[in-house]
């Protein structure tokens, strides 16, 4: 499976909230600004396919709007429950542009949220 980048969104219009959400490629991704720079994940819960965009990020981890799940978004490793750890997406900025990795096959039943 091969990965392609694509743009999310201009750096100067990152919200200041420090997060934002696209469908990038067919992927929902999860974008936000932590105190070790920025990071993408895929937006959707492991434990009950939520949106965790709906959540708030704070310590450099999103808080499920569910349940409460916790996962640190550099790592997408899941700290708060004994959930499946997220995907992760690279991220770099380039001329200005916020961009994302994605793969190139769409994401699978079990990679999409059920809200949307």
């Amino acid at each position: 499976m091969s990965d392609s980048w694509h743009p999310f969104c201009a750096e100067s219009e990152f919200p200041e909230s420090g997060k934002a959400a696209a469908q990038v490629a067919g992927w929902y991704v999860l974008l936000a600004k932590t105190d070790d720079g920025l990071h993408a994940v895929n937006d959707r819960c492991t434990h009950q396919a939520a949106l965790l965009s709906d959540g708030r990020v704070r310590r450099g981890a999103i808080m499920c709007p569910l349940h409460g799940a916790r996962f640190e978004m550099a790592t997408g490793r899941c700290i708060g429950g004994a959930y499946k750890d997220l995907r992760t997406f690279p991220v770099r900025v380039t001329d200005g542009m916020i961009e994302v990795c994605v793969p190139d096959e769409a994401p699978s039943m079990e990679e999409l949220p059920v809200s949307r």
